[in-house]
């Protein structure tokens, strides 16, 4: 996965959590980095599932985890997952510190159950 269309590897991400879920307060369970704009989101289990509503208004199809120790994408046109892929702009993830659900403060109790499955 070299020279792909949809990844400008110069790109940094937009923060270090969901853009989406801190413009309102929400939170998330994992999180993904659009391989083309660098827009971080949430992952289709949290509540807002938030990268792939980027990827359904942008038409962006490649996102890479935005997790620690996590270096794989996901292609939404293709449906289709890759191990590894170039090396996008630093951070490659999100603080160490960062819980997962995350941000701190933000995550209810019963957020098991708030989980999409």
């Amino acid at each position: 996965m070299t020279d792909i269309k949809g990844i400008d590897p110069s790109v940094p991400p937009t923060g270090t959590g969901c853009a989406d879920c801190d413009a309102v307060g929400g939170w998330w369970f994992h999180l993904r980095r659009c391989a083309q704009c660098g827009h971080v989101g949430c992952c289709d289990s949290s509540p807002a599932q938030h990268a792939t509503a980027h990827w359904k208004a942008t038409g962006h199809p490649l996102v890479q985890s935005f997790e620690p120790g996590e270096q794989w994408f996901w292609d939404y046109d293709g449906n289709e997952m890759y191990e590894s892929g170039p090396q996008l702009a630093p951070p490659g993830d999100h603080p160490a510190d960062q819980p997962a659900p995350g941000p701190t403060g933000r995550v209810p109790e019963d957020w098991t159950r708030r989980l999409h499955r």
